[in-house]
């Protein structure tokens, strides 16, 4: 009878061994890459630590900032955002005030007088950031070179019954809202007992 045939398994070789050319060529490459990477790795340090190096200094009282929930009045002199402000806004808001203050409303507060070129920039793209869009952002802060703050020609108010005090009454000091969508922000754009021009629809106009 004809014997059965059986497969056999396949040969086992043995693993071909890399030549030592080849594993340096290997080695090589792998600290080419580390190298890249570590480069990688250095280029974004070096950016987040220029990135916060560049808020610490927008954010400072030299600058103009005025701290979320800290209360700067108008007669706070030694604060840079009120020493810097233009003498002559800085003395209708003044009057503005006592007069405000007669008729039973709270003492002004300012969030925002003068900033700095740094500091109006850094607003503007913190507003990119936060609206995602850049002519958006653009309604609510302008550029350095267009902002009456860096010049120290404008002013934000609070509280409420401040600005619409101011809205109703301030043309008489000269000083008028400018903004139709900021409640807040005023400035010298009339002669004492004017009348207030059109408002801007925002800070783009």
């Amino acid at each position: 009878m004809p014997r059965p045939v059986v497969d056999s398994p396949a040969p086992v070789l043995p693993a071909r061994q890399p030549s030592p050319r080849a594993r340096r060529l290997t080695v090589a490459a792998l600290g080419v890459c580390v190298a890249a990477l570590l480069a990688a790795l250095v280029t974004v340090l070096v950016h987040v630590n220029a990135a916060s190096a560049g808020a610490t200094s927008a954010l400072t009282a030299d600058a103009g900032h005025i701290p979320e929930g800290t209360i700067v009045t108008l007669h706070d002199s030694d604060v840079p955002a009120i020493a810097r402000l233009d003498p002559a806004l800085l003395t209708a808001l003044r009057q503005a005030e006592a007069d405000a203050v007669a008729d039973g409303i709270p003492s002004f507060h300012v969030t925002s007088g003068w900033r700095s070129p740094g500091y109006q920039q850094w607003l503007l793209e913190d507003a990119v950031e936060r609206y995602g869009d850049h002519d958006i952002a653009s309604q609510y802060v302008a550029t350095p070179d267009k902002s009456q703050h860096v010049t120290g020609d404008a002013v934000d108010i609070v509280p409420l019954d401040a600005q619409l005090w101011l809205i109703e009454h301030g043309a008489r000091y000269g000083l008028c809202q400018t903004y139709a969508n900021e409640r807040w922000h005023f400035e010298l754009a009339t002669p004492p007992g004017g009348v207030c021009p059109d408002m801007k629809p925002d800070a783009t106009a």
